[in-house]
Formats: structure tokens, sequence, C-alpha cells
């Protein structure tokens, strides 16, 4: 089973700034994507940026500019830089990454996604 853990929430000024990082650990397979989705209250979890092991990046365009995700492959981690925070941007930020599993000899897999369990990112004066 693969575990993430995510850390470098808390509370921030409107346009201040918060690093958050993940680390996966326990995974049998080669992880493709990493991420960051985020919760706002009341809403249904959304993109935030993700990051292939090949450096493919992709970013919502609501923080395009602001955000950036980068990923360190040998240690299994990813962090996002958050800057100039709006009001209101208050939310629950999760990890994800997706790992390809082989399941047979033949060489059949399964792409499955594992979830943190989310630090929250307070905005607030």
């Amino acid at each position: 089973q693969v575990q993430l853990v995510e850390s470098g929430g808390g509370l921030v000024q409107p346009g201040g700034s918060l690093t958050l990082s993940c680390v996966a650990s326990g995974s049998r397979g080669s992880i493709n994507l990493m991420g960051w989705y985020r919760q706002f209250p009341g809403t249904e979890r959304e993109l935030v940026a993700t990051i292939t092991k090949d450096g493919s990046i992709n970013y919502a365009d609501s923080v395009k500019g602001r955000f950036a995700i980068s990923r360190d492959n040998t240690k299994n981690t990813v962090a996002l830089q958050m800057n100039s925070l709006p009001l209101p941007d208050t939310a629950v930020y999760f990890c994800k990454v997706g790992v390809r599993e082989i399941v047979n000899v033949e060489g059949r897999y399964v792409d499955k996604d594992y979830w943190g369990k989310g630090t929250l990112v307070t905005v607030s004066r």
C-alpha cells in the first residue's frame, strides 16, 4: 500500500506564500504522475498541478504564474510552491500519485491513484 504524507499547510495572510511537500512510500511500481489537488469548502476536489516522471507539468489556469510544482524522483517527493495566495483561497490540499503496477507475468498492468489525507491551507487577515 502506498502512503502519502503531506506537510507545510497552515495559516497565511492574503498575498503570502507557502510551500507544501509530499512524501510517497511503499510503492511497488513506477510513480508516473505526482500532483496536487485542492478542495474549497462546499465544493468538489479540483486539480491544482501535476507533474509526470519525465517532467511534464500541467497547471490549473487559476494558479498559472503563481504556483510551481516540482518533484524528486529519487526521494519520491513532490512540492508545491504557492505565491500570492488570494482571499478567499482557504482549502484542503491533497497530494496524489499515479502508480503503474504490473499484475502478471505477461506484463499486464494497472494504473492506480493514491491520495494523501490532505493538509489545510487557511488564508486569512
